[in-house]
């Protein structure tokens, strides 16, 4: 049974009221994201289905400037993430908004120099009892197509929007985008070099450019963290 919480080096993230825990491929996420906007001057950004929190925080931690909305759909969620935030070293650049992501593109006429999601994972798969984790899990209450759109609009035309993806549904997503934005990164995911991919994160942008694309191993053979997710992981996980 997981913790009710999950301790870092600069902050805690309590989760006893989230369906969706602290995971690996999050914290990777997180990580990744924060190492490539550390050097960026203020800008505001948007967490699409903060859950507990855990993006916004990892930003915030390697991003000294930056303000960051999370909006959260679940009301004990998103109660959760607020306890996150304000318990955090960065709670006056951190506001929740317990909103549809629908809602909150209506009320807002903030335009975000960054957007990331963790998107809800399987739209067609099979659901289970528990509603909660339905509603993290499935896209019931947000589609792919409809995150889409939605990070169009609220994208600044300089902005950047970044994704966490099952890759299996990389493709898909891709497809869907194309006519809004630009791949400028894919990066793949695997648990160890044994196993198929299975995650991937995409940068996606308004403007045109080269497209990147790499490779993360979260473990070796000997069961241990890799060099490069050490590098990204390093500032966070508190034994490594």
């Amino acid at each position: 049974m997981p913790n009710d919480y999950f301790r870092f080096k600069q902050f805690i993230v309590h989760q006893d009221k989230c369906a969706m825990k602290v995971c690996t491929d999050a914290c990777l996420f997180g990580a990744w994201v924060a190492a490539h906007y550390s050097s960026l001057t203020t800008h505001h950004s948007l967490d699409i289905g903060t859950g507990t929190g855990l993006l916004s925080l990892m930003l915030a931690q390697k991003n000294p400037d930056v303000v960051i909305d999370a909006v959260e759909i679940d009301e004990p969620a998103a109660s959760q993430a607020k306890e996150n935030f304000e318990r955090s070293p960065w709670q006056e650049r951190l506001t929740v908004y317990n909103l549809s992501i629908q809602e909150f593109a209506d009320a807002t006429k903030t335009k975000y120099s960054l957007i990331i999601a963790n998107p809800p994972f399987y739209e067609s798969d099979l659901k289970s009892d528990d509603q909660k984790r339905n509603l993290a899990l499935h896209s019931a209450a947000l589609n792919l197509e409809a995150l889409i759109d939605i990070a169009d609009i609220l994208l600044k035309d300089d902005g950047n929007f970044l994704v966490l993806l099952p890759h299996h549904r990389t493709e898909n997503f891709i497809q869907l985008s194309q006519s809004k934005f630009f791949i400028r990164k894919r990066v793949f995911v695997k648990q160890t070099s044994q196993h198929s991919y299975f995650r991937t994160i995409l940068w996606l942008s308004k403007q045109p450019g080269m497209t990147d694309e790499s490779g993360i191993t979260i473990m070796n053979n000997a069961g241990k963290y890799t060099d490069e997710f050490i590098a990204l992981l390093k500032d966070y996980y508190l034994y490594l």
